[in-house]
């Protein structure tokens, strides 16, 4: 790991083609391009919250590997001035990247995160003689009901209006999203589900393929100026086909409790009410609204015409499925880092 306070690039005798400044490079999706990155022999330049990076690091499990091979700078994001001075430094790159996303989702932080740090950094960027973003969104923008996906959809028309190069990846699921049940189940307990459990689908995609789809997007004209949908490969899954894998790579009988979907709309309706008269129950709010969402809501392509969720018409991308991952971590070759929004 390489932390830059002088504003010189260790990289610089390596003479790479194109300079990357990658935002958000901390999270599991960002380690996974900038590892992705850096196998292309471009210089890397990661912009970072020092907590951030301390989190990753501990996270991990060994703080000298985090972002190894790329340049980190340490400032604050959501601060334009930081932005210029820590992380572009008055120098010259030729394409942004963006993994950066509210860590969970309430209004407050998403307009600051997903709409304005990116609003920011993006003006920045023409500054510093970009001319290509690559932005990692989410598919779930498509039905805009929630106050983070209000943001990444306004950043989104700004983006496109730019007249810079762009790339809009809209990925499906995530591996650490559909994950959190595996400790409950390993330790005997039922899997839960929201109604029966059929309802909903999605085609997760794990960290590496992800990034991959994203650095891919740097030189393949095909992704440029596009909005992206991407999940991983294989067929959709619902949530019940997760807990019966999961119960099937145990070697145990499966064992589900079923939550009505009337019970979590009647929690959000209960704290959205206290919400309005008690304001740190707002929050609490939110969060209860993000989960009926992704309890209810396919994370696949929508249709527009007919309001249905397609999986044919989801794209497939990568290597690594879902059960694949809930084997390594059975196994103790893989671990969870979980959102701070998870649902359980």
């Amino acid at each position: 790991m390489m932390i830059d306070s002088s504003h010189t690039s260790p990289t610089a005798n390596r003479s790479p083609s194109r300079r990357v400044l990658v935002l958000g490079a901390t999270g599991t999706i960002g380690r996974a391009t900038v590892r992705a990155l850096l196998r292309r022999n471009v210089e890397v330049v990661c912009f970072v919250r020092r907590r951030a990076c301390i989190i990753s690091a501990s996270t991990a499990g060994d703080s000298e590997k985090i972002l190894e091979g790329a340049t980190l700078r340490l400032g604050d994001v959501t601060n334009p001035a930081s932005l210029e001075r820590d992380g572009f430094c008055d120098e010259r790159f030729d394409i942004l990247i963006s993994c950066l996303a509210s860590r969970t989702g309430v209004p407050r932080d998403a307009w600051a995160i997903d709409h304005n740090a990116h609003m920011n950094a993006l003006a920045i960027a023409k500054r510093a003689g970009v001319r290509q973003m690559i932005l990692l969104s989410a598919i779930c923008v498509q039905k805009p009901l929630l106050a983070f996906q209000q943001a990444k959809l306004a950043f989104e028309k700004v983006l496109i209006e730019s007249g810079m190069t762009y790339s809009i990846v809209r990925p499906t699921a995530f591996f650490k999203s559909l994950s959190g049940q595996i400790d409950r189940v390993m330790k005997g307990k039922p899997f839960l589900l929201f109604g029966d459990g059929t309802s909903t689908a999605c085609k997760p995609i794990s960290d590496d393929d992800l990034g991959q789809f994203l650095v891919d997007c740097v030189d393949d004209t095909s992704k440029h100026n596009r909005i992206l949908p991407i999940g991983g490969p294989g067929e959709a899954i619902t949530p019940k086909q997760q807990g019966e894998r999961l119960f099937a790579l145990l070697g145990r009988e499966p064992r589900f409790r079923h939550v009505p979907f009337f019970f979590m709309d009647s929690v959000a309706r209960a704290l959205t009410a206290i919400g309005s008269f008690v304001p740190p129950l707002a929050d609490k709010a939110e969060l209860a609204r993000i989960g009926c969402y992704y309890a209810k809501e396919s994370m696949l392509v929508l249709d527009p015409e007919t309001g249905r969720y397609d999986a044919a018409a989801t794209p497939s991308f990568g290597t690594e499925t879902l059960f694949d991952f809930y084997e390594r971590v059975i196994n103790g070759e893989a671990c969870v880092e979980r959102g701070d929004h998870s649902v359980f």
